[in-house]
């Protein structure tokens, strides 16, 4: 017979202790259904319209580390340990008080500045996905406003892109964004709550329903012995199985407790990112290396989903239209499966077989991920928008071609909306190029196969060649002929093929020095 693991958290001051709760009983359900928090709204159930939002804390490296995240699809169990914010915390939460002087030993604040903002700015009107965005506000005022980091209008878009708004328009929420840093400050008493949160990790929490081992061999011993536990990282595809298909788990295997796939490191080589790492941190690594990749990596869905998702989870789930998986073959990425048998590498596209279908065997799970770093790399694309080549990569007698090794790695994805998106056709392209010569090429493609794909044939066609416009227009051809991509509601096949080929002669044009036009270029500027 299961048994049920107790769920504590943190929740105004105070721990929460829920028993008995399903393992695949999801966050929203025990919030509103459970608890009675009604403040925190279901819209569509998947993770794209934020009116769910809630935010999570927890300790890192002696740090309180806060993330907003969609509560839809959320597990309840995985916040175990955690502390919990939902909307009708924010002022009543006695660990929240006036940064300065308190002005009596009572409790001090009505509304939280990411409330009183949204008043002051009007940026409510039916308030259905006010709670979703005053979250999201929350979130950005804990990582932004309390470490005096100014909120600018890029950053309220790229940090609001995951919550919808039906009616009121973006442009007084924004507006509430910057807002709130003029407001009086409050903090969390953090010192407080880390105490907390270390009484409740100190609690024994053991059960069969809900499986989450704190280390890679109890995992890989769990996974043996439970290979029918369905495997969870962020649970936002998982999520939807649940709150969409209905599907319902008896047992779960947790990966996001093993300390093990937390990690990520960096060395001069590479790169090494644990399978729990959250999309967020993940991409953060990334950019670190190739600037030229924060607009790709803020376009991949919207903040929460990136907080609670991972890229492992992305990965392991084989998704043709995952975006990761593209960015990570151009990238010549490896991944590592490991089982209490001991562990192989091999490279992330040789994973896949099928439609969500991969190598490993039933006892094995991925638990991480290697990109190697080049040894020269472009340099850093200034604030705003991607920076081409300081010379065009073909050369000439005025423009020197760049040095030995030179890496020119450009990533796109092509969908109906800009932010918060499914791609249609994704497609990332990374050449090394000496004396104009392309002497490596690395392409990945998403949405023009049953898998993530690596373009073999186009590669073929550009190594070995001058980097010339005939070349490009050779190797659009081989691309175009390399997939026959299926037609649905985000495009026809034709399209994609022929969306393939032009996404080649942009990195072509953009290789030579011209500014891209593109809408990842426009800036949303505040109202005067």
């Amino acid at each position: 017979m299961m048994t049920h693991r107790p769920l504590r958290f943190i929740r105004r001051g105070q721990t929460a202790a829920l028993h008995d709760v399903p393992p695949d009983r999801t966050l929203l359900e025990v919030l509103r259904e459970d608890l009675g928090c009604t403040g925190t709204k279901e819209g569509c159930g998947e993770g794209d319209c934020g009116a769910c939002t809630v935010v999570l804390g927890e300790e890192r490296d002696g740090k309180l580390h806060y993330s907003a995240v969609n509560s839809c699809i959320r597990l309840a169990h995985s916040v175990d340990g955690m502390a919990l914010w939902t909307v009708e915390d924010l002022a009543e939460d006695p660990l929240i008080r006036p940064a300065g002087p308190a002005p009596s030993a009572e409790k001090a604040i009505t509304l939280h500045p990411a409330q009183e903002a949204m008043v002051q700015c009007h940026g409510s009107q039916c308030g259905f996905c006010t709670p979703g965005f005053v979250m999201s506000l929350f979130g950005m005022y804990q990582n932004h406003v309390c470490h005096g980091q100014p909120i600018t209008r890029e950053l309220a878009q790229e940090e609001l892109s995951g919550n919808l708004c039906r009616c009121t328009g973006y442009r007084p929420i924004l507006d509430a964004a910057q807002q709130m840093a003029a407001l009086p400050p409050v903090a969390v008493d953090e010192a407080q709550l880390l105490r907390q949160l270390a009484q409740l990790q100190s609690l024994a929490a053991d059960g069969t329903a809900y499986l989450a081992p704190t280390t890679l061999p109890a995992l890989l011993a769990a996974r043996a012995a439970h290979p029918g536990a369905q495997v969870v990282a962020g649970c936002t595809d998982v999520g939807l199985w649940v709150t969409k298909m209905h599907k319902q788990y008896a047992q779960i295997l947790d990966v996001t407790r093993a300390a093990e796939l937390l990690q990520l490191g960096e060395d001069a080589h590479q790169i090494t990112i644990g399978a729990a790492v959250s999309l967020t941190d993940a991409f953060a690594a990334l950019v670190r290396q190739w600037p030229q990749l924060h607009s790709f990596a803020t376009r991949f869905a919207g903040l929460p989903v990136r907080n609670s998702g991972t890229l492992g989870g992305n990965v392991a789930n084989g998704s043709p239209i995952g975006d990761s998986m593209p960015l990570l073959i151009a990238l010549r990425a490896q991944i590592v499966l490991a089982s209490t048998r001991g562990e192989r590498t091999l490279a992330l596209e040789d994973l896949y077989t099928g439609y969500r279908q991969n190598v490993m065997a039933p006892d094995e799970l991925l638990v991480r991920i290697v990109v190697p770093r080049p040894a020269v790399t472009e340099a850093d694309p200034p604030p705003g928008r991607p920076k081409a080549a300081s010379a065009p990569l073909g050369g000439s007698e005025d423009t020197p071609v760049p040095s030995v090794g030179a890496n020119f790695l450009r990533a796109y994805k092509i969908s109906k909306r800009f932010d918060d998106d499914i791609s249609a056709v994704c497609l990332v392209v990374n050449l090394d190029i000496e004396a104009g010569v392309v002497r490596r090429a690395s392409i990945g493609a998403g949405g023009v196969a049953a898998t993530p794909a690596r373009a073999r044939q186009t590669e073929a066609a550009l190594t070995g060649q001058p980097w010339s416009a005939e070349t490009v227009q050779q190797a659009a051809d081989a691309l175009q002929a390399e997939f026959s991509p299926i037609s649905d509601m985000r495009a026809s096949g034709a399209y994609r093929r022929t969306v393939l080929a032009s996404l080649l002669q942009r990195f072509w044009l953009e290789s030579q020095g011209q500014d891209a036009v593109s809408v990842e270029n426009f800036r949303l500027e505040a109202a005067v």
